[in-house]
């Protein structure tokens, strides 16, 4: 579609409004004066007749739903990211949020130039009883070339209903040999709950990790919880890891809370335009351990249902939140039907915490000039109280009991990732060893490291580091406003000095490079389970909570009691 008639478009969004209200009558009943139903009707006459001309007369054959999404997402930039106009095509995607359940193979794919191949393949999927390994080139599915398609063309390709079957010719990492394969679509269900174990140095304190807040989740906690109680019985403690948990259903963040706050316990209530969008949650059923010490992890991408939460859990003084500020996302959505399976997905209204507060922390109401959002400042943040008396803010998510800073990644670490070396030495790596060690007991030892530098010898790892790149930008400055010539000696100077060398890179941050390599390598064979118990290994917040459930009485309980 030309560029210009698309700028166009997106400047009319005002009169595209009418488009949302098709099929959607409960707008029409909000409009309480004749005024406000003129300009809505006024303005769905503008947009029929716009639309009737543009398709009439426009020189160029247009796209009717195409066109109409572009001017519905332009619209709907100017309310919150979390308003959202989903069409037909997007539905599964949508639904796979929700109830982390699919259609498909169980496996990922990553492109790399115009090659497509096998990410990593989910434990006892389709993909996985085909025999895909992570790493084989795809050369087509469904008799269909991959050259030129993108990840979307590709993932559309391999998803379908379960029990169908999908064909596809694929080059073997390990073999060479190209196979034609015949794969049966499974319903592929992401667990919320990837992995529970004991941590510890006596293995006592149970752990739980949970990525979203989908159908169930609630229960599966539980599940895994009684498992973990059941091997050890008198255990320690629990340690519930929230960390780049982006949230989910609200119901069931009631539900988690439940695990831990007995019947009947205000969980959270919301507030709206409409008043039966006001309601206030409360557990409903028995706990299944009120006392036992509780930590909960968050970082900054813990957003909605995860600071739902953690707020809770800080208000009633029932767990200790150790990490960094969550996001501060405090808006409820919900969605409404437009007819011919599109929906839209709407913020009706934001959420309270027990004590009262909202932790929202951007202010999607009063955008700047340029159309930028800003923060909630510090000057309009309302002091709550938890139950134990303790200060808690609203406005800007949730702050953490004990704070810690997140460690920073090295830009060689960013630049081996996103060149896909950590993933193909992990399969070659994979290739030449049929069994590794546990994942909690896996290391690279400095030989087999030594290796994975050697087989970077040839490869292209080029990177600037904040450094060299604030250097460039001070030499820019300076040559723009012709300093530059009078200190070029002094430049050349500072320049050598912090000009990096890649071999040496590859020493100076060995830990952080292996710990990645290890993670990677684990994954061959113990799947995302095994990732997430490698990585713990390593965990300094995961240090930290086991730290202060091993004594409760200490530091603890002084946190909760506001000492």
């Amino acid at each position: 579609m030309p560029a210009p008639f698309m700028k166009k478009i997106k400047k009319a969004k005002g009169f595209i409004a009418g488009v949302l209200i098709t099929g959607t009558c409960f707008l029409f009943i909000q409009a309480k004066t004749s005024d406000s139903y003129f300009e809505i009707s006024k303005n769905l006459d503008i947009f029929a007749t716009l639309f009737k001309e543009l398709n009439t007369y426009y020189v160029d054959p247009i796209e009717p739903g195409k066109l109409v999404k572009v001017g519905i997402d332009a619209m709907l930039d100017d309310l919150d990211p979390y308003t959202n106009y989903i069409t037909e095509s997007d539905i599964e995607d949508y639904e796979f949020m929700t109830t982390g359940k699919y259609g498909g193979i169980g496996a990922n794919i990553h492109k790399k130039g115009d090659d497509t191949y096998v990410g990593d393949v989910y434990e006892n999927s389709p993909a996985q009883r085909a025999g895909l390994h992570p790493g084989d080139l795809i050369e087509s599915i469904g008799n269909q070339p991959l050259k030129g398609k993108n990840m979307d063309d590709i993932s559309l390709l391999l998803k379908g209903a379960p029990g169908t079957q999908v064909s596809m010719k694929v080059k073997n990492l390990y073999t060479g040999t190209v196979m034609s394969k015949i794969i049966t679509r499974g319903e592929i269900e992401v667990s919320s709950v990837p992995y529970a174990g004991f941590v510890g140095p006596q293995k006592n304190i149970g752990y739980v990790r949970l990525t979203q807040f989908t159908q169930g989740c609630g229960r599966a906690i539980k599940v895994a919880l009684d498992s973990l109680k059941g091997v050890k019985p008198d255990m320690k403690g629990v340690v519930l890891d929230l960390r780049n948990n982006p949230g989910g259903l609200l119901d069931e963040a009631v539900n988690v809370c439940n695990l831990f706050v007995d019947r009947g316990q205000m969980v959270v209530s919301t507030k709206g335009k409409m008043a039966e969008m006001d309601k206030n949650y409360k557990t409903q059923g028995n706990a299944w351990d009120t006392q036992i010490p509780l930590t909960v992890l968050v970082n900054h991408s813990s957003a909605s249902a995860s600071e739902i939460v953690a707020g809770t859990m800080q208000d009633l003084d029932r767990g200790v939140i150790i990490g960094e500020r969550s996001y501060g996302k405090g808006l409820v959505q919900t969605t409404y039907p437009l007819g011919y399976n599109a929906r839209l997905k709407l913020t009706i209204a934001k959420y309270y915490t027990p004590s009262g507060r909202c932790i929202q922390a951007l202010d999607y109401t009063h955008r700047n000039a340029n159309g930028s959002v800003g923060y909630v400042p510090d000057s309009l943040k309302i002091a709550y109280k938890t139950k134990n008396g303790r200060k808690v803010l609203s406005g800007g998510g949730v702050e953490p009991d004990v704070k810690l800073k997140e460690e920073s990644i090295s830009q060689i670490v960013i630049t081996l990732y996103t060149k896909n070396y950590f993933f193909d030495y992990a399969s070659d790596y994979a290739h030449q060893h049929p069994t590794i060690a546990s994942p909690d007991k896996f290391t690279l030892t400095d030989a087999e490291y030594n290796s994975f530098v050697k087989w970077l010898d040839n490869k292209d790892y080029a990177y600037k580091t904040e450094t060299e790149e604030a250097f460039d930008s001070l030499k820019h400055a300076a040559e723009k406003e012709k300093y530059y010539d009078d200190s070029k000696n002094q430049f050349d100077a500072l320049q050598e000095k912090i000009s990096h060398d890649k071999k040496q890179d590859l020493m100076k941050f060995k830990e952080g490079i292996a710990h990645v390599l290890e993670n990677e390598i684990v994954s061959r064979y113990y799947y995302q389970r095994g990732r997430i118990a490698q990585s713990l290994i390593y965990d300094k917040d995961l240090e930290k909570a086991m730290a202060l459930i091993q004594q409760p009485a200490g530091e603890y309980q002084n946190i909760l009691q506001g000492k």
